[in-house]
């Protein structure tokens, strides 16, 4: 159970007891005057706490990142590689990069008031995985490998046809993701709670051969 949980627990019970003191006030005036004040306290104290475990469920996610994808690479040749790309639970895709760097893009979505209030986080949506070159110029010249990871369904595509009026999310937010093609290399890609995509090594092997690379 996290601590989010257990103070919206704590509200619950609070504002039930406090309900129940002000529904079973009695009879003489009194009495019955301090036990709806004391009701009132009650149920006061479980809509802070409430409050209380709604914003510290958003602050645990503000300190969190969330991984989203593993790549592993294998060389094939002089700047070719082979890049095993793992999403969730979906089958592992083999994919051929060409360049010095494997770069993964996504789309955010940042929602808007009164979702964000509401602690909703953003989501994202993979969009492609490229090979890129370390030497701009060789960028322009050499040969360049894009994959598309899109699905069918697209929720940009139907906010911008159907709900562009609406204002219930900021779709216009993008981020990648970057790190070098090594064989033998593996990375985990993380989104942090601003929607920004972050890529780390994912084992002590790819720690060492980022050293042994310059990075």
């Amino acid at each position: 159970m996290t601590l989010s949980n257990g103070i919206w627990i704590g509200a619950t019970i609070t504002g039930l007891l406090g309900l129940l003191l002000i529904f079973s006030a009695g009879r003489k005036a009194r009495l019955r005057t301090l036990r709806w004040l004391l009701g009132l306290v009650f149920v006061g104290f479980a809509l802070v706490l409430g409050l209380a475990g709604l914003t510290l469920r958003q602050y645990v996610w503000l300190i969190e990142d969330v991984p989203v994808a593993n790549i592993q690479l294998r060389q094939q040749g002089t700047q070719a590689f082979e890049a095993t790309l793992r999403v969730g639970d979906a089958p592992p895709k083999v994919l051929n990069l060409r360049g010095d760097e494997w770069q993964l893009d996504a789309r955010v979505l940042r929602w808007r008031l009164p979702a964000a209030l509401a602690g909703l986080p953003p989501v994202y949506h993979l969009e492609r995985l490229s090979g890129r070159y370390g030497d701009p110029k060789q960028e322009l010249t050499s040969p360049r490998t894009v994959h598309d990871l899109r699905e069918a369904w697209d929720f940009w595509t139907m906010k911008q046809k159907y709900l562009a009026r609406l204002p219930i999310a900021d779709a216009r937010w993008g981020s990648a993701a970057y790190l070098p093609m090594l064989d033998g290399a593996s990375y985990t890609v993380f989104i942090n709670p601003r929607g920004g995509l972050v890529a780390k090594p994912a084992d002590e092997k790819t720690e060492a051969l980022l050293r042994l690379a310059g990075w």
